[in-house]
């Protein structure tokens, strides 16, 4: 449904109002599903060609404050199907990149948006930007049928979800997923299994996600990233991510396994 390719030549077509992590709704008639597809229009200077989604060019205008009724990133993925999920990120992070790249990292002029490529150009220096990821690991680790969970402090009440950190330079995801699991909770692994990716556009992140066996059991919590964590028995779970999201998706892979066994 999403075509990569940057509309650069197009002058017209579907936007996407975003400011942040808010996008704004279309206006709807009564009939019409929700959307963050704005309604086919002339595009002007201040938008960024971004996409085709099913074959209709689409821009992105970045504004400096939400109007009313604006939505906020995860409350748009979890109301829409998972199709829209490629969009959606894609519009988030590169709107993210838009936002904080105004001036060249090198010397602090302002920098020029190039047209056919996401690309900040600076004719001061040089130096050429691209829009930042972030790689990080996502780690589902497990005993058997047990997973261990945790909660961050920023979670809703009762929500634990898998581990993750972000990747250290010089460093492969294999050993960052050792790192941080035992970093976390204090606990060592082995039998890593890489499972899939997913981007994760807040603001611009690409998690890897993998399954893990734990070798101990005991679990000392860092105190700080995580304020708690505990062995789950796929019978008696606790409020798990939004469905949308890599952890989930590792939590139901793991419980489908073990459903067939």
């Amino acid at each position: 449904m999403l075509r990569r390719e940057i509309p650069h030549h197009e002058q017209a077509g579907r936007v996407i109002r975003l400011s942040r992590s808010l996008l704004a709704p279309a206006p709807l008639n009564g009939s019409e599903e929700l959307t963050p597809l704005q309604p086919y229009q002339p595009w002007t200077e201040q938008m960024q060609p971004l996409c085709y989604w099913n074959d209709e060019p689409v821009a992105l205008l970045v504004e400096p404050q939400a109007g009313s009724g604006w939505i906020d990133g995860r409350q748009w993925m979890s109301e829409l199907s998972t199709a829209w999920f490629s969009l959606l990120s894609t519009a988030l992070q590169v709107g993210a990149w838009l936002e904080n790249h105004r001036f060249c990292g090198r010397c602090g002029a302002p920098a020029t948006k190039l047209t056919a490529e996401f690309a900040m150009h600076c004719h001061a220096c040089g130096h050429r930007n691209y829009p930042r990821i972030s790689p990080c690991i996502i780690t589902l680790v497990t005993s058997g049928e047990a997973m261990l969970l945790a909660r961050s402090p920023r979670f809703p009440p009762g929500r634990y979800s898998t581990l993750a950190g972000f990747i250290e330079p010089g460093e492969s995801a294999e050993e960052a997923v050792h790192r941080e699991v035992f970093e976390e909770v204090g606990v060592h692994i082995d039998q890593l299994r890489y499972h899939q990716s997913q981007a994760w556009p807040f603001p611009h992140s690409l998690m890897f996600g993998y399954f893990a066996e734990a070798t101990t059991r005991r679990i000392r919590i860092d105190g700080v990233e995580i304020s708690d964590a505990a062995w789950f028995s796929p019978r008696q779970l606790p409020s798990l991510p939004p469905p949308y999201s890599i952890s989930r998706e590792l939590i139901e892979t793991h419980l489908a396994r073990w459903r067939e066994e």
